[in-house]
């Protein structure tokens, strides 16, 4: 059986375009539909004048943890993200006690899976599944906000309205529409992605169940001439508390390559 690192390198190959034809730039005209917000929003990350999005390759740091009372494990990450034919591929490397987890988050076409092995051969977690799909399509919309601003321009996304500082929005892809919120600082960095739709997995004694979920990011950072936010934390809104269980660090975001 192959390494998590191997289906990973495999489901690049295959969902990355093997022929990049020259893709027009984004232009003023592009963001006048959108909500006043998320047009200020891609002018401070600087898409205007820059090709459109297909793909997003990111790299990043940080640590993880099951639950708020479990220890946390330091983790580094790779992941491709591709818009026009919707992907999302996560892998990471973690250390517990000293040894090695990896882990695969795989959303291709329909469907939605994750799992992750200690000492890359005996599995500690596994989904999949409607509601997997379902919480992944939230994930994959949030990396739109945070890792590909420009991405924001599909046609996936209905805006639902907001102010100068929010907006709201649903995004559809394999069937399933999810929603959430950005919310902006007043220099229109996004700042915040809050969502209602994302299962929180089995934890902490607790079953699957819906809880909200947000992104709080900070410390703006140029990535090869976009402006992106690169350090946050992923929270659980659970009734007992907020925890994060993810923190992390953007090392680089690369698009089209």
């Amino acid at each position: 059986m192959s390494s998590l690192r191997a289906q990973y390198d495999a489901d690049v190959s295959r969902v990355t375009p093997r022929v990049r034809p020259v893709r027009p730039s984004v232009t003023e005209a592009d963001l006048a539909p959108l909500p006043v917000a998320v047009q200020r929003y891609l002018r401070f990350a600087g898409v205007v004048g820059r090709a459109h999005v297909r793909t997003v390759r990111a790299r990043m740091h940080g640590r993880i943890r099951s639950g708020p009372r479990a220890r946390w494990m330091p983790f580094r990450a790779i992941q491709v993200d591709r818009f026009d034919d919707p992907a999302r591929l996560f892998y990471f490397d973690a250390s517990m006690f000293g040894m090695p987890i990896r882990g695969y988050h795989r959303y291709v076409g329909p469907s939605a899976t994750m799992l992750v092995k200690l000492l890359g051969l005996f599995p500690v977690a596994r989904a999949g599944g409607p509601a997997m799909t379902k919480a992944e399509t939230v994930t994959l919309f949030n990396d739109m906000c945070l890792l590909a601003p420009a991405a924001l321009l599909s046609p996936m996304i209905q805006w639902e309205g907001g102010d100068d500082r929010s907006v709201s929005a649903s995004f559809t892809n394999a069937g399933h529409t999810i929603r959430a919120s950005l919310h902006f600082d007043a220099s229109d960095a996004l700042v915040n992605f809050v969502s209602d739709d994302r299962l929180r997995e089995a934890a902490d004694g607790q079953p699957a169940h819906l809880v909200r979920w947000s992104t709080p990011m900070t410390d703006v950072c140029d990535f090869h001439g976009v402006r992106l936010a690169a350090r946050g934390d992923a929270r659980w809104h659970e009734p007992s508390g907020e925890f994060a269980y993810i923190e992390l660090t953007i090392d680089d975001v690369r698009y089209d390559e």
